[in-house]
């Protein structure tokens, strides 16, 4: 991981971008100490989350919030 001082970041800053890109790590310092680390973002080749893909596999029970019956709760709770 390369350290840089804030000054020669502002005035190399689209070279520092190209070696990020390229999956190096940047560390960006004032007066020698780190304030900033300069990293790439995730590549986005996830695909897209889809809303509603589990419509009608999952069914949730009316009563899911209801009270545990008492043996079952003194079971969970040790007694």
């Amino acid at each position: 991981m390369a350290t840089v001082n804030v000054h020669a970041a502002k005035t190399h800053f689209s070279s520092l971008l190209d070696r990020v890109a390229a999956g190096e790590e940047i560390v960006i310092a004032k007066a020698g100490k780190p304030v900033a680390r300069l990293t790439g973002l995730a590549s986005g080749d996830r695909p897209r989350r889809r809303l509603g893909s589990l419509a009608g596999r999952a069914v949730v029970p009316p009563d899911f919030d209801a009270p545990l019956p008492d043996d079952l709760l003194d079971a969970f709770e040790g007694r």
